[in-house]
Order: structure tokens, then C-alpha cells, then sequence
């Protein structure tokens, strides 16, 4: 047969080959090539954090192939063991792939700038896109509630979930080692083949559970996790360039209601109302380039913010990130006064152009029953047993300001004083 076999070339996992034969992969191979999922070639990974790490250009595409790739190599594992477990295979792969066939543009950016919810529509577009209902239904009329299950951690074997959405699933392990691959970090790196390795599945839980033989690396991937998070994905740059994002289209917003600015039916539904309640077609119709499109118009724009801060996100002229947690709440508040008045009195519209951020690490938590290990005495949550992982369980919060670099003497002298005024208070006697 021709086309009996659809090979992907992995820069991670080297050949994901799909065979026709295989009635899954068969299913696999058509839901690649809808639409809906084609569209995630244009949705890039780690949003605008390219503008901080210029290799990170990968998509949600490549990533989704990734998560299904690695879920196939670990189920497909567990099952030679416990053959059992084989009748699940289409639902673990099917959800695996399109997990995040959901994302809007710039991914969890557009969530934070829009307030959409990728896994919403992750479940509307299994649903309502046609070409993907159409292959599911005809697979078998039960797998999109299966699905759905899982991603709603409701499915009957807890496995199953796991392998997807978990402490340890297939997700973490694919962008975790692509982030880290793509940005350059090379703290990123996870022993992948160690961890599946160690995965077992008991059947008396019926959940995925690690060999105690392999506590070291989970605990390496945890370790990695928590950097990439403190040092990548909360790099301030990336801090600064959602910002700005989120000032451009608060401002487009204003300036669409009013009647002064032009876009597309695309953009002016993300705009208008509430972004999980409008048509499909129209959610699917917004990507990375028809964002930046609307931003290479709306910098020639006559409205002088509007146009400031397009140019400055596409020319990578962005605002500044400054690390201020360590002062009180009050020197915070203290603190971005003198910012708004510094920036009003040089002509900018500080709202704009200034405000605090909270960006928070999570730490390891019991999040779908945790880590289990095997050991002689039965299982044991990896925390327990670990005194690594416990340091790794307290949230990371930092507080950022943000604030154009035409201020940043200013800006530096007042932090400067606030430290001054607050270490002498704190050695004067009661």
C-alpha cells in the first residue's frame, strides 16, 4: 500500500513513525492532518518567549507529536507487561496528541492576555470540528467521552490520565526536554529513557507508579522543572513581553469600542467578548501570524500609545523587568506611585507603560495523586521518602516592576532609597 507509513523527524525523539496498518496509528495519521490540528504549526510553543531565547521557534505541532510519541513508548511498555491494559491504547495516544489542540495564539500567553482556556476549547474542538468528531466517532462513538475523560481526570483506570496530565506524564517529559533543548538551557536536560524505564503500572490502584530503583531521576526531572520554570519560563524578559502584549490589546480594545482602529473578524471577536464562547470557526481561524499581523498595522497607527507599544514588541524594544520582592507590599505601592509620576511627568501614559506582576513557580504538590514509588513496605508518595523533592514542594513568588527604560536611573535611586529607609527601620529599637 502507498503511504502505509508516516514518518516525523524529531530533533528530540529522532523517527516517529505512524504505520497505516496499526488501526490507531492509522487514526493518528488522519487526525494530523485535519485542520484543527495543521492549524498548531502556526502557534508557537513558548509564546513570545522568543524575543528572551531565539531558537524558541517550536510549535504546539511539534510538541503534541512529542507528547504522543513519548506516551506510545510508555504505554506501549506497561502493556507488554499487563496486556490488559492494551484496550486503552487508543485513548492514551488520542489524548496525548491532541491535548493542546486547544491553544490560542502565543499560547498560554493568549490565556493570560484574553483569559481564554486552552482546555476548554481542547474539549469543544473534539466536539464540534467535523473532520475530528467524524474520525473519533467512526473509530468508536465512545472514544470522545474517553477522551474527554481523561483530560477531566475521570477516567476509570487513573493510569490512563496519568500518562497524559499528571506530576510525571508525557506532557511535562516532551516540553521540558524541548524547552530546555530549543532555549539553550542546559540544566533542561531529563534522562528520559530512565524515567520510562522506572515507570510501572499496579494493578491493584490501577495508577502509574515509578520502581523505587528509580528515585534519582525523578528527582533530577523535578530538580530540572524547577529551574526551567524559575529561570525560563519566568525569565523577566518573558515577564516584560506579555506584559506589553497585554497593554497592546487593552489599548486596541478601548481604541475598537471607540471606533478608532480597524481588524479583522478574527481579531475583533478575540477582542469583543468572551473568547470561549464564540464560533469555532472563528476561534480556529486566530494564530501567531495573524496576531502580529494586526501588529505590524496597528504600529502605524495615529494613536501614539497603541503604536508605541507595537513597535516596541516588534522591534524587541521591551519594557523593563525589575525583581522588587524583597521590598514590603507597602514600599511596592510606595514604589510604583513614584514610577506613575516619574512617567506621567516625561509624557508616557504610565498605565501603559508600568505596573507590578506576580509570576509564581508552583512547587511539587500531590496534583493527580502525586509520585508514588514501589517499595518492600508498599506505596510511598516520593515526597515522603525524599528529602529533595520535600524542598521542592514551597512555591517561588517573585514581584516584578515593570517600567520603560527611559526611566531606569530613577527607577534604580527610588528602589535604592526604599531598601535604605526600610533596613534602618528594621534596626531601630521598639
Amino acid at each position: 500500500m502507498p503511504n502505509a507509513e508516516r514518518t516525523y523527524h524529531d530533533p528530540l525523539h529522532g523517527a516517529i513513525a505512524l504505520s497505516s496498518s496499526d488501526p490507531t496509528e492509522a487514526l493518528l495519521i488522519k487526525l494530523i492532518d485535519t485542520p484543527a490540528f495543521q492549524r498548531l504549526r502556526r502557534v508557537r510553543q513558548l509564546g513570545p518567549a522568543s524575543l528572551t531565547f531565539h531558537g524558541a521557534e517550536g510549535s504546539r505541532f511539534t510538541h503534541s507529536l512529542g507528547v504522543m510519541a513519548v506516551a506510545r513508548r510508555a504505554f506501549d511498555r506497561l502493556a507488554k507487561s499487563y496486556p490488559q491494559l492494551q484496550i486503552h491504547r487508543p485513548i492514551v495516544l488520542c489524548a496525548a496528541l491532541l491535548h493542546d489542540i486547544g491553544h490560542g495564539p502565543f499560547s498560554h500567553t493568549a490565556e493570560e492576555v484574553f483569559g481564554s482556556d486552552h482546555e476548554l476549547w481542547t474539549r469543544r474542538i473534539l466536539r464540534e470540528s467535523e473532520p475530528i468528531r467524524k474520525l473519533l466517532d467512526q473509530f468508536h462513538p465512545a472514544l470522545i467521552d474517553q477522551i474527554e475523560q481523561v483530560y477531566l481526570k475521570k477516567y476509570p483506570v487513573p493510569l490512563v490520565s496519568q500518562l497524559v496530565s499528571s506530576q510525571l506524564d508525557c506532557d511535562r517529559l516532551d516540553y521540558l526536554m524541548r524547552d530546555s533543548y530549543f532555549t539553550g538551557a542546559s540544566y533542561g536536560k531529563i534522562d528520559l529513557d530512565r524515567i520510562l524505564m522506572a515507570l510501572r503500572y499496579d494493578p491493584v490502584t490501577q495508577q502509574l507508579v515509578v520502581a523505587q530503583k528509580g528515585m534519582a531521576a525523578i528527582e533530577h526531572y523535578l530538580i530540572v522543572r524547577y529551574f526551567m520554570y524559575a529561570q525560563i519560563y519566568n525569565h523577566h524578559k518573558n515577564i516584560a513581553a506579555t506584559w506589553v502584549l497585554q497593554q497592546i490589546f487593552s489599548r486596541a480594545q478601548s481604541q475598537l469600542r471607540a471606533g478608532q482602529l480597524t481588524a479583522d473578524e478574527t481579531v475583533t471577536a478575540w477582542m469583543s467578548g468572551n473568547c470561549d464562547q464564540m464560533p469555532l470557526d472563528r476561534y480556529l481561524s486566530a494564530d501567531d501570524g495573524v496576531f502580529v499581523y494586526h501588529l505590524q498595522r496597528w504600529q502605524r497607527e495615529t494613536d501614539p500609545v497603541l503604536a508605541d507599544l507595537c513597535r516596541r514588541f516588534l522591534d524587541r524594544d521591551l519594557l523593563k523587568a525589575l525583581d522588587i520582592s524583597h521590598l514590603e507590599e507597602n514600599d511596592r505601592a510606595i514604589l510604583l506611585q513614584k514610577v506613575h509620576y516619574r512617567l506621567t511627568d516625561a509624557g508616557f501614559d504610565a498605565q501603559f507603560y508600568s505596573g507590578l506582576r506576580v509570576a509564581v513557580s508552583r512547587g511539587y504538590t500531590l496534583y493527580q495523586r502525586g509520585i508514588n514509588l514501589q517499595t518492600l513496605t508498599g506505596l510511598q508518595e516520593i515526597s515522603e521518602l525524599s528529602p529533595l523533592v520535600q524542598t521542592l514542594t514551597k512555591p517561588l513568588q517573585r514581584v516584578w516592576l515593570i517600567y520603560p527604560r527611559e526611566i531606569e536611573f530613577d527607577v534604580l535611586a527610588a528602589v535604592s532609597q526604599l531598601a535604605v529607609r526600610s533596613a534602618k527601620q528594621a534596626e531601630a529599637p521598639n
